[in-house]
């Protein structure tokens, strides 16, 4: 079999795994249609993951856990088979086997009873820390720090941290690879902590990147800094070397077998080369939003259109000190499932260690995945139904920033992603490097929150999308850069903007307000005030980009200068208003375009204010000028997310009201009603209307093409759904 050139994928929160398929069976776009697979792949919708510790044999019970998957209708398994410590009776010298095995097969058994249940088997290796013995027989293979010193594990000193550039990677690890394979035939192998850590220093790594380069290693990761930049070009070729060798003798044993890694950060090259993904987006920690896990399911679809998309999610707390052996809330577990749920991932539980010591997570699970097996065939989506689309981009990720103003700029995305949630705007996310018209064709608006680096080829393809009746909302320094993080002299969009740069970018900007031009009454002044009135100003946002116009604008909203906020004999406005506008919106053929020099999206998310979130909603729908495919009314934080499957059409309604929202674990779920209201696709007929998770079946109206149904009860995941002929 042909060996493909294997390319960086993208990890998320804690890593992803990608599984590769031959290039000419990838879809080669992310327009949102379900993939056609030659394989198993499309198959398992429920899956569980047993993460072996040391320890596990001899004193776990396999036929529970075989049991449990029974029970839960888990239809995947991942098990741990080898790596740091083989599960198994490998024979490779060198490959640490469990002290506590003896002469038994503890992967083994647990393979055999999962394959009686008809579950489809991963099996999961980690090549990242090695113990004594290897050091000893190969010092060559351990990663090594700056000061020239080995590198011991961060979390266990008994272990040295391997290189994951080197021979244990390109040597040691096919043999693994191969022993597994041979032994018990899974569908795939995939491996956690494969890509390193750190730079690593040993002698392989400045070897084969002097002679890469021309350069030495460099001393710290600095994304702005050239020699770095070149240190992850030769990162991304070794990491594809490890992943062509290893797929290569995977597939020569068993040609429908994949390796799956973990940890590319190339989204759209995975979209094209995999054909399953799995996102290790475990749980929240810190401020992490409830809707993150949604938010990475978003990115990836963005690339991998309906390929199967699995979440894995830890029913243990992810917190910084990694409290592996205790479990999280019902509440917490549920709303995160629902999230990746709703945003079409299919859920995988991993529990670390076959001994439990805290068993209340088992009910929760158990009734969640009860639910989506009852009603499996509407989570069989064929198509997203967002009409609106947020721009994301990795190479803004990787090549801007350095400014005072350039900090802190995924805020950008994080506001506008929350801002929608609350308006209940079903929407998805897209890649910028994918933005051709048969990427675009299905959205009316775009949103760019600060894609401050792109091209000038992507810029021609965001003036198509709005030459062909698409309406764009942009922000702050988008398109001010080129795609290597150059700075323009003026935007590569200010042709579609009507403005241009005016060389400086203000801020923070203290005690500075945006003046409401209430006096006027024309429809769009009416729209981008909605919710505004009896104010003549709101607070302003925190950086600005200076700018001037260069066509007629008529915009409600301008600024006042900042002035004192001490003394408070001095907290008076110097300049009572100017005619400086901070929002310009351009009617563009068929298509809308709102440019906010602000960072109003950021702001947002670092402030959460509510004029601001008022504000930007206004200008959205402003930008988008058409009914939702969905609405949503009633109390409370809903995300709202609207597929298409094979005879049905889903409203996906997830609960996040909740008062820990943005930190701390939900104690308890907290009811919500909500009045759904769906425009149904043309010439599709309604024939019965469900609630999927509650069990119900609701009156409804259904008048000219629009339905409408109460939904009583939204506890975390309710689910409406439309048969349709």
């Amino acid at each position: 079999m042909e060996r493909r050139d294997f390319i960086k994928t993208t990890g998320l929160i804690g890593g992803a795994y990608a599984l590769s398929m031959p290039a000419g069976l990838a879809n080669s776009s992310a327009n949102i249609l379900a993939p056609t697979s030659p394989y198993w792949l499309d198959g398992p919708m429920r899956w569980a993951q047993l993460a072996f510790v040391e320890r596990d044999p001899g004193h776990y019970d396999p036929d529970f856990w075989l049991s449990y998957f029974k029970k839960i209708h888990a239809d995947g398994a991942l098990l741990s088979a080898g790596g740091v410590v083989a599960f198994y009776p490998t024979k490779i010298p060198l490959h640490h086997r469990s002290d506590f095995m003896g002469n038994s097969d503890t992967l083994g058994y647990l393979v055999e009873g999962c394959k009686k249940l008809g579950m489809k088997i991963m099996l999961r290796t980690d090549p990242h820390a090695a113990r004594q013995d290897v050091y000893d027989a190969h010092p060559d293979w351990i990663a090594v720090n700056p000061d020239g010193t080995k590198r011991r594990h961060w979390a266990n000193p008994e272990l040295w941290v391997t290189c994951s550039f080197g021979p244990y990677n390109f040597e040691f690890m096919p043999k693994v690879n191969h022993e597994i394979m041979e032994l018990y035939k899974p569908e795939g192998i995939f491996s956690n902590r494969w890509a390193g850590h750190d730079i690593c220093y040993c002698e392989h790594c400045v070897r084969n990147f002097k002679a890469y380069s021309g350069l030495e290693l460099p001393q710290k990761p600095d994304k702005l800094d050239l020699t770095y930049r070149k240190y992850n070009d030769w990162r991304i070729k070794r990491l594809r070397e490890v992943w062509a060798l290893w797929d290569d003798g995977i597939r020569k044993q068993q040609p429908n077998s994949r390796f799956i890694p973990n940890g590319f950060p190339d989204k759209v090259l995975t979209g094209k080369e995999a054909d399953l993904f799995f996102a290790d987006q475990q749980a929240r920690r810190g401020l992490t939003p409830p809707w993150a896990n949604g938010k990475g399911a978003k990115e990836l679809r963005s690339t991998l259109g309906l390929k199967p998309l699995i979440g894995i999610f830890s029913i243990g707390i992810e917190e910084e000190y990694r409290w592996k052996d205790s479990v999280q809330s019902d509440a917490e577990i549920r709303i995160w499932v629902a999230e990746g749920t709703a945003n079409g991932m299919r859920p995988c539980f991993v529990k670390f260690g076959g001994d439990i010591y805290d068993k209340r997570w088992m009910d929760a699970v158990a009734k969640l995945y009860e639910g989506y097996y009852k009603n499996e065939k509407y989570l069989r989506n064929t198509a997203s139904m967002a009409r609106v689309g947020v721009v994301y981009s990795e190479q803004t990720d990787r090549n801007y920033g350095g400014q005072s103003w350039q900090q802190k700029s995924s805020d950008h995305l994080d506001g506008i992603y929350h801002n929608l949630v609350e308006s209940r705007v079903p929407f998805d996310m897209v890649n910028d490097r994918l933005l051709s018209p048969d990427d675009l064709k299905r959205f009316k608006l775009l949103i760019l929150p600060n894609i401050a680096a792109l091209s000038d080829s992507q810029c021609k393809q965001l003036q198509a999308f709005v030459d062909n009746g698409g309406s764009i909302v942009s922000t702050f320094e988008t398109s001010l850069y080129d795609e290597e993080g150059k700075q323009r002299s003026d935007f590569g969009l200010a042709s579609l903007f009507g403005v241009s740069y005016d060389k400086k970018v203000e801020g923070p900007m203290r005690n500075s307000y945006l003046q409401l031009r209430q006096d006027v009454k024309d429809s769009q002044t009416v729209a981008i005030l909605k919710g505004l009135d009896g104010t003549p100003r709101i607070i302003n946002t925190i950086y600005k980009v200076n700018v001037k116009p260069t066509t007629k604008f008529s915009s409600p909203i301008t600024l006042i200068p900042s002035y004192p906020d001490l003394p408070m004999e001095d907290v008076y406005p110097r300049v009572a208003e100017t005619d400086t506008r901070e929002l310009y919106l351009r009617q563009v053929g068929k298509g809308r375009v709102a440019y906010i020099p602000g960072d109003l999206d950021r702001s947002f998310w670092q402030m959460l204010g509510t004029d601001h979130g008022q504000l930007l909603s206004n200008v959205i729908n402003w930008a988008l000028d058409e009914e939702p495919v969905a609405a949503v009314k009633g109390p409370g934080v809903i995300d709202v997310n609207v597929w298409r499957q094979d005879k049905s059409m889903t409203v996906h309604l997830v609960n996040l009201t909740n008062p820990m929202m943005m930190k701390g674990p939900f104690r308890e779920l907290i009811p919500v009603e909500a009045q759904v209201t769906v425009n149904v696709p043309a010439g599709a007929k309604v024939t019965g209307v469900k609630l999927l998770m509650s069990g119900l079946t609701p009156k409804y109206e259904l008048k000219s093409g629009t339905l409408t149904v109460t939904v009583p009860k939204i506890l975390d995941h309710e689910i409406v759904a439309l048969d349709l002929a």
